[in-house]
């Protein structure tokens, strides 16, 4: 049984939320929770599927790394986000790494019972295509920004982005982004310096607050106006 403290922020959870109750007990009772270690793959890409997963606690990359060691972050999964369920749908081998930024807690929902869960009750697929639905939601609002946002919307759509859980949270209870410059940079596609002066012109303007790999935002209200400000 999980703790107490996990339950909950899986009540926190958008998706988790909503599901019908047979499906929440469903997660509950099959869910593994799993230790992954700092710079240990969850999975990688090529892996074949082996459950669905969920952040309870600490920060997962989301991304891919090439053969040169070039690194692509698509996004940061933190309590409570879910990832994985792409090679359910599709049955494909995964198509990124998922690797723990720092000592993380992650809730597996076992392939095999999962597919056995949906074969018999296929009404629950429902439910995953709602969470893939909200995942493309993102990714077509971030290729528009590319094409028609200035560089500081794009950060302050991002950040909005990583505060709303990618669509995960029910709510926002907290303004700190636990992230580094050069992870946003990269998420970004532009260079450090660029997210640093960005990120600088950000704070001298009172919407946030810089840390070490924190980002503290102050005022949320202008933080969600300067990201569709009209140019």
């Amino acid at each position: 049984m999980l703790d107490s403290i996990y339950i909950h922020h899986l009540q926190q959870n958008a998706w988790f939320s909503h599901l019908a109750e047979p499906f929440k007990q469903f997660i509950l009772d099959h869910g593994k929770k799993l230790i992954i270690e700092k710079n240990a793959a969850v999975f990688n890409a090529q892996d074949q599927f082996d459950g669905v997963y969920g952040v309870l606690d600490g920060s997962i990359s989301l991304g891919y790394i090439d053969v040169n060691g070039n690194e692509a972050i698509a996004a940061i999964a933190e309590p409570i986000m879910w990832f994985g369920e792409i090679s359910l749908i599709d049955k494909q081998p995964r198509s990124h790494d998922a690797i723990a930024l720092k000592k993380s807690v992650v809730l597996q929902i076992p392939a095999e019972p999962l597919k056995e869960f949906l074969l018999k009750n296929p009404y629950y697929w429902y439910y995953f295509a709602l969470l893939t639905s909200q995942k493309l939601r993102y990714v077509f609002l971030e290729q528009i920004a590319i094409q028609t946002q200035s560089i500081s919307q794009r950060l302050a759509q991002r950040l909005l982005f990583i505060l709303e859980g990618y669509g995960n949270r029910s709510s926002i209870q907290d303004l700190n982004i636990q992230i580094s410059q050069d992870q946003l940079a990269n998420m970004l596609t532009i260079s450090r310096q660029t997210v640093n002066q960005e990120l600088n012109a950000f704070e001298k303007q009172g919407i946030i607050q810089l840390g070490f790999k924190k980002i503290q935002v102050i005022d949320f209200n202008k933080l969600k106006l300067l990201s569709k400000k009209v140019l």
